[in-house]
């Protein structure tokens, strides 16, 4: 399955890191309800798998798919797939775990922060990539990096706010991701209005 039927319109992830697996799943329960479909999870240490699989069956049970992020190793790829997850997702672009990640029948999703970056995404067969991290790289970043790559697909990454994600999605990303901002009870509890706002722009 590649990343244009999984995301189909979808326009907002969701990131759970670093949270127990009880938390991750009330929180990834919360994003659905409010109209999100995509949740990624965290891997980059060991005891986060916990969490990942926690929330992969948790997303089964009412047909959500659930990625796996920050797989930047060989085991890591392994351990996303043993735990269910239907993606990985990177900070960065690394043939070798592209490689790795479609060999075990998930879609990859690399980060990218500059031009040449995206084209070697591009050249290697990603049709999306990763901006990260987008509250550094900027909006302006993004309009003209799609420029030179009309048609690549970004996931705006790495500091959105449900306040700045219209600006991202403006700006050209077919997806934003919000991570940090779930820590702010306000943030969250704006989330069902930023749907509606999407969904209706």
């Amino acid at each position: 399955m590649s990343f244009e039927d999984l995301f189909d319109d979808q326009r907002i992830m969701v990131i759970l890191r670093g949270r127990p697996p009880g938390e991750t799943v009330a929180l990834a329960g919360r994003a659905w309800d409010a109209g999100i479909t995509h949740v990624e999870v965290p891997i980059g240490r060991p005891e986060q798998v916990a969490a990942l699989a926690a929330a992969v069956r948790a997303g089964a049970e009412r047909g959500r798919p659930v990625g796996a992020g920050t797989v930047v190793t060989q085991a890591q790829v392994r351990a996303a797939a043993e735990a269910g997850a239907q993606y990985t997702i990177a900070p960065g672009f690394d043939p070798a775990i592209l490689a790795a990640s479609l060999a075990a029948g998930l879609p990859h999703l690399p980060g990218v922060g500059t031009a040449t970056e995206v084209q070697r995404a591009h050249g290697a067969g990603c049709g999306w990539v990763k901006a990260f991290p987008i509250n550094a790289l900027g909006a302006g970043w993004l309009s003209a990096v799609r420029g030179p790559f009309p048609d690549m697909s970004y996931v705006a990454t790495g500091g959105v706010t449900v306040s700045s994600a219209p600006e991202f999605l403006a700006a050209g990303a077919r997806m934003v991701a919000l991570g940090s901002a779930l820590s702010n009870p306000a943030e969250l509890a704006q989330l069902p209005e930023l749907v509606e706002t999407v969904r209706v722009s």
